[in-house]
């Protein structure tokens, strides 16, 4: 089953119950999947049905309330929101006459699904109207400034959340340097030093949650390792080519997930613990 938990809300209200909508659709698929009927083509056809609703209707409404807020990331949620239209709509017209068809496609969607919430709601979605624009964040002398607002109280969080900010301010640096034309290998070097880094983090902040019975665990699970598969995923040819625009991207991500990510869900930790 999937639960929609705090992890997973951007505090727009109407955003997040699209939102819960979806996890309904998710779970009717793992549901059809467990099932033992023969013939399931009217159910999956619905649920292919729903899901092209749910596009349209939750899609539109998202990139307006982006656009009324002049969201910067805006046409990146554009472009990630026609392949999802384009991907249910290519698997809508597959033949599912027959139950290996009917099981075959149930399984793909579910994968696909399952991607989305990670690589689309837990690393996109949630930063809707929580980052200024890029500009404006650059401009900042120091924009990576790990303030006490984001101290959790806990010592070996806190000390290993300064140096991923010490990191991501070493890449903003890399952006702002006008100097420097080709930057590949700087940004290669940065990339690998955060991923590993940012696993060893996580790994390390899961085990104090575990160690303290923390409720919110597993949510904390989910968040980091969409975290880490977007960093995992990263496009080789695509830095190679568009080596600023790249890095200026991926920069605005990794300080606004992190940012978000600690003030949101990191902070909770010792004040569940002292409750």
């Amino acid at each position: 089953m999937f639960y929609f938990t705090d992890d997973c809300l951007t505090g727009i209200e109407q955003i997040d119950a699209d939102h819960r909508k979806l996890f309904e659709l998710m779970n009717q698929v793992m549901d059809l999947l467990g099932s033992r009927v023969q013939d399931k083509y009217n159910q999956v056809k619905d649920v292919f049905d729903e899901l092209q609703a749910y596009a349209d209707h939750h899609f539109i409404r998202e990139e307006a309330h982006m656009a009324a807020i002049n969201d910067p990331e805006i046409e990146f949620q554009k472009k990630q929101h026609m392949e999802f239209r384009q991907k249910i709509s290519e698997m809508t017209f597959r033949n599912i006459d027959e139950f290996e068809a009917q099981e075959g496609a149930l399984k793909e969607l579910m994968v696909y699904l399952t991607r989305w919430l990670y690589q689309h709601i837990l690393s996109s979605d949630i930063l809707i109207g929580k980052m200024p624009p890029l500009k404006e964040w650059l401009g900042k002398d120091n924009p990576c400034v790990f303030t006490d607002e984001y101290r959790t109280g806990i010592e070996l969080v806190d000390r290993e959340h300064e140096m991923l900010f010490q990191i991501i301010a070493e890449a903003t640096n890399l952006v702002k340097d006008e100097m420097i034309f080709d930057k590949y290998d700087e940004i290669m070097a940065i990339i690998n030093r955060l991923r590993e880094y940012t696993e060893e983090h996580f790994g390390d902040e899961e085990e104090y949650m575990e160690s303290i019975g923390y409720s919110g665990l597993e949510a904390q699970k989910r968040a980091h390792q969409t975290f880490i598969t977007k960093l995992r995923e990263i496009n080789l040819d695509e830095i190679d080519e568009n080596q600023q625009e790249y890095l200026e991207e991926l920069m605005e991500f990794l300080f606004g997930w992190l940012s978000n990510h600690i003030l949101r869900s990191d902070k909770m930790i010792r004040a569940e613990n002292e409750s």
